[in-house]
């Protein structure tokens, strides 16, 4: 499993010449960091004195950050599995009429399956976005640049995941299901940049 290899070896698959992992686990994994950096901003702000009017707020957001975290993480191998399962249809036979038809189906049934596993990257990261952007503005200010980088993360997590959906539904011929995902695709995108302009702010009003 990817998510249980050291940090050097996952980059150097990364940097390898296999195709996957690529950049749909690159994002799914910036966005758990992103929500591993929410949680770690509630731990040092649950128990000081200084945040006793928070408490309950940071410690209902940290359990909903902690299990996005664990969601996103599983996404990293989802991902290069559901392009390896393009890959497997690619490979079909093709040499008869009927095996081409199988092929072509099983070709779009999966590429259809990798392109809702980034969609669920960018739901997550706009789901872990509204967590950090709180964090920001009534968690510990002593980590308020580290709730500024879960910021930064999650929005490049959204932007990636949202290239890899992209990329997938220029090949799929359900036009119903290309025009419901990108609308999607498109409102996630927006609200996103919304949310993470708003904690900039927050960060950059706090830094000077």
């Amino acid at each position: 499993m990817l998510a249980l290899k050291t940090i050097s070896d996952f980059i150097d698959n990364v940097a390898s010449d296999s195709p996957a992992p690529g950049g749909g686990s690159v994002s799914a994994l910036a966005a758990a960091l992103g929500a591993g950096l929410t949680s770690m901003v509630c731990r040092l702000t649950i128990g000081k004195k200084k945040y006793e009017d928070v408490q309950a707020d940071m410690i209902d957001i940290l359990g909903q950050a902690d299990e996005l975290r664990a969601r996103l993480t599983s996404l990293i191998d989802q991902d290069t599995e559901a392009f390896n399962g393009v890959m497997r249809a690619f490979g079909m036979p093709r040499g008869t009429d009927e095996e081409k038809q199988k092929r072509s189906e099983a070709i779009q049934d999966a590429t259809k399956e990798a392109t809702l596993i980034p969609l669920e990257v960018m739901k997550l990261s706009e789901k872990a976005l509204v967590l950090a952007k709180e964090v920001a503005e009534e968690g510990n200010v002593n980590s308020i640049s580290d709730a500024g980088v879960a910021g930064l993360m999650l929005k490049a997590a959204c932007e990636g995941a949202a290239l890899n959906v992209r990329i997938n539904l220029a090949t799929l011929k359900d036009g119903v299901f290309v025009g419901e995902t990108k609308a999607l695709t498109d409102a996630v995108a927006t609200n996103v940049e919304v949310l993470a302009d708003g904690l900039r702010k927050r960060v950059e009003s706090v830094l000077g």
